[in-house]
């Protein structure tokens, strides 16, 4: 393993001290250390990953000087666009180097979503020619192999990627922590959101611990999983999924179950449900100020204004709420007007170490829901 503090500080000494990025749970622990040892100029985390790409070339352009991203493999998706029509050779021909938490590798037990990107990682490098080393997990290999990225990013101005294999960074805690004092903590409020839905209303959750703590509050209540969409992948596009299913569902009440991070990474979406105006569109935003599933990096949803940029959207109704009382008065406002609406529930972040992972398939759980609600 690779000691972050090491890994960091060689990359220093290469002259890379700008960081921008997603966070991915196999690079927290590198990601940690460069928040606790970085200024927030030069640590941004950003709304997705192809923002992080552009920011990386908009450091480049004013300093002269290479960036480092850092991302999920599932967030490549993101990157495409400006890695082929912004940093390529044949555009602007930007150095940056990426940084790639390798999700679903071959031979490793990992969630479903992550399956099909990790046996494509590297074959994705290969055809958007980024050439890229597997992370080593010695020190002296990992020294070889940054200045061979050094030397490359140096002579031809262009990207360059370390793939890094679960347990490849030895732990490390962060120690600059947000900390928030909300009565509940995320699935205390989930559970009493979907308490208070009626029978036949349709659930979309975001991926990550959303999910999965709806769908163990389900088995524990003996509610069973049909009426609910689990959307293990796709982060910050459940918000549009759950707007398709509600235009074609007109008379069925809609609900997001949406995160903090999924929002903003994708928030675009919000000009186009307020566009619409769908009467039974209910946005439910647990905003914990955290990216909680992959290692509590912060968002930026301390910084904004969730329910009045809903309002600038379009949204009929926009409230928040930070503990049961509050969250049953306005849920119960939802209910008797009509939508677009957005409740913004503010809770602390972290989750059981016990919270289990839904027993059935994606494939599992897309038939049954789609049989509930074409009933």
């Amino acid at each position: 393993m690779i000691s972050p503090q090491y890994f960091f500080n060689l990359l220093h000494g290469h002259g890379f001290s700008f960081y921008a990025g997603v966070p991915d749970s196999l690079l927290k622990d590198f990601c940690a250390y460069v928040t606790d040892n970085t200024s927030s100029k030069n640590n941004i985390i950003a709304a997705n990953e192809g923002n992080a790409i552009a920011l990386a070339a908009g450091y480049h352009l004013a300093t002269g000087r290479v960036g480092v991203v850092y991302l999920q493999n599932s967030g490549l998706g993101n990157c495409i666009n400006p890695l082929t029509s912004l940093t390529d050779k044949e555009i602007y021909s930007l150095p940056l180097l990426l940084l790639i938490g390798w999700r679903g590798e071959a031979g490793k037990k990992d969630e479903p979503q992550h399956r099909k990107m990790g046996r494509i990682t590297l074959p994705l490098l290969e055809v958007l020619e980024i050439p890229y080393a597997i992370l080593p997990e010695s020190e002296e290999e990992v020294k070889k192999e940054v200045q061979k990225a050094a030397e490359h990013l140096d002579n031809t101005k262009t990207p360059y990627a370390f793939v890094v294999r679960e347990g490849t960074f030895d732990s490390y805690s962060l120690k600059t922590k947000q900390e928030t004092h909300f009565p509940l903590i995320r699935e205390e409020a989930i559970k009493l959101v979907a308490s208070l839905l009626d029978k036949g209303d349709i659930i979309v959750s975001t991926t990550g611990k959303t999910s999965r703590e709806l769908f163990e509050f389900r088995k524990a209540a003996g509610h069973g999983h049909h009426q609910d969409f689990l959307t293990v992948g796709s982060m910050g596009h459940s918000s549009s999924i759950a707007l398709g299913i509600a235009l074609q569902k007109p008379n069925q009440r809609v609900y997001c179950f949406d995160g903090d991070g999924a929002l903003i990474m994708h928030m675009g979406v919000l000009s186009t449900i307020g566009k619409l105006r769908p009467a039974n569109f209910n946005h439910i935003i647990f905003n914990n100020f955290a990216h909680d599933s992959v290692g509590g990096q912060p968002t930026a949803a301390n910084a904004i204004d969730i329910p009045g940029i809903a309002k600038a959207n379009g949204y009929k109704t926009f409230c928040s709420a930070e503990n049961a009382t509050e969250i049953r008065e306005e849920l119960l406002t939802i209910k008797q007007g009509k939508g677009p609406a957005l409740l913004e529930i503010r809770c602390n972040k972290g989750a059981r170490k016990d919270l289990g992972r839904p027993t059935q398939s994606p494939m599992e759980n897309k038939n049954k829901f789609m049989e509930f609600i074409q009933r």
